[in-house]
């Protein structure tokens, strides 16, 4: 009996140390994701102030930061949502940090006009999923 309680606390620490069995699966899982930033747009405090004309502009000036960061490779993916609600629409940057994505989302006219408001998240997605240069073919078992 004394020989079986001794080897306890020697199967505890056996249990303790040992690598969880998930831990190869969840590295490979991840080794197959990437991040990307993903922005809300939202109404924002100045929304429909200003003349048609201002209104006219700054969208322009909107389309045209959206093209240049497309352009740049930062911007893979944007579009408005079509029911004409609080939420405007999406921007998913591709960046290397949050403060960069915060520094794109602050660079569009409307935003700093104060029409709109991008709140940013981290997201993680596999990699494939979005068309990205930087990973051309999706991974193995997986279709763009």
């Amino acid at each position: 009996m004394k020989t079986r309680l001794a080897l306890v606390p020697l199967l505890w620490l056996a249990v303790l140390h040992a690598p969880p069995a998930a831990a190869a699966p969840a590295a490979d899982l991840m080794a197959k994701m990437t991040t990307y930033y993903f922005g809300l747009i939202t109404i924002g405090p100045k929304s429909g102030t200003g003349t048609a004309e201002e209104r006219e502009k700054l969208q322009a000036a909107h389309m045209a930061n959206i093209e240049r960061l497309h352009a740049a490779g930062k911007l893979p993916v944007a579009g408005p949502f079509m029911d004409n609600g609080a939420w405007r629409g999406i921007f998913i940057y591709k960046c290397a940090t949050l403060d960069e994505a915060k520094a794109l989302a602050a660079s569009d006219p409307l935003v700093q006009a104060g029409r709109l408001v991008v709140e940013i998240h981290p997201w993680l997605t596999m990699k494939g999923n979005i068309l990205d240069p930087e990973f051309p073919t999706p991974p193995p078992g997986r279709t763009p």
